[in-house]
C-alpha cells in the first residue's frame, strides 16, 4: 500500500480499501451493506480488514445469507464487529486486551512473538493509515458469537 510509507494519508478508509485489491470482497460487502458513508465519516476508527482470502475461508453460503440484501442487519453486524472507535496503533498494543467494537461485542487482541491477532485472525499488514483511522489487513474473517449461531444454523 503505497500511503503507509511517508507521508500524510490522502484516502479514508473506504478509499484506502478500494485502492488494495486484495480487499475487494470486504469493499463488496461494505457497499451491501450500506457503510459507505459511516466509514468515511471523520472517525476515528480502527478496522480489522479480512483480505478476499479471508472471505474465500468462510463458507459459501454463510457469505451468500450475508450479502442477501434482506440480510443487512447481519451483514452489518458482522462489519461493524471489525471496527473499533478510536485510531489504535498495533505499537498502541497491550500483550493482552478485550476491545469493543462498534458492533457492541468484544474482540481479544493478543500480542505473541511479535504477532498480532484478533480473535483468530492474525494481523498480516498493521498500521495502514487512512485520513480518518488506521486499516489493519487480517486473515480471516471475524464472526460475532450471536450471528454466528444465526448464521451457521
Amino acid at each position: 500500500i503505497p500511503e503507509a510509507v511517508g507521508g500524510a494519508p490522502t484516502k479514508n478508509i473506504v478509499e484506502l480499501a478500494q485502492s488494495v485489491p486484495d480487499l475487494s470482497t470486504l469493499v463488496t460487502a461494505v457497499v451491501a451493506g450500506k457503510l459507505v458513508d459511516t466509514l468515511s465519516s471523520a472517525g476515528p476508527f480502527t478496522v480489522f480488514a479480512p483480505t478476499n482470502e479471508a472471505f474465500a475461508k468462510v463458507p459459501a453460503a454463510t457469505l451468500a445469507y450475508l450479502l442477501d440484501p434482506k440480510n443487512i442487519k447481519e451483514l452489518d453486524a458482522v462489519l461493524t464487529y471489525h471496527v473499533v472507535s478510536g485510531n489504535i496503533q498495533s505499537k498502541d498494543l497491550k500483550p493482552f486486551q478485550d476491545v469493543k467494537t462498534v458492533e457492541g461485542s468484544e474482540i481479544r487482541v493478543v500480542v505473541h512473538d511479535s504477532k498480532v491477532y484478533v480473535n483468530q485472525a492474525q494481523v498480516t499488514a498493521p498500521d495502514n493509515e487512512a485520513t480518518n483511522g488506521v486499516v489493519h489487513i487480517i486473515d480471516a474473517v471475524l464472526i460475532p458469537y450471536k450471528e454466528a449461531a444465526a448464521t451457521l444454523a
